[in-house]
């Protein structure tokens, strides 16, 4: 699984941080990013949807 974020879309809530802080994290501006490549381990893959799903303007993806 890997995750993204569209920086055009993120509006810096942070949700996706306070839910998944070892994949996302904030840049200087507020907005998210995510940590690393975007490669999620299994063992966080749970965490990874529910920060999207949180997402108010959706600008997190996840591919299989």
């Amino acid at each position: 699984m890997r995750i993204q974020v569209d920086s055009e879309k993120c509006q810096g809530h942070n949700r996706c941080y306070a839910l998944a802080p070892e994949l996302f994290d904030v840049d200087d501006y507020g907005n998210a990013m995510v940590i690393g490549d975007g490669s999620v381990p299994p063992e966080l893959e749970e965490r990874a949807r529910l920060a999207a799903a949180n997402c108010p303007e959706f600008a997190i993806t996840i591919s299989d």
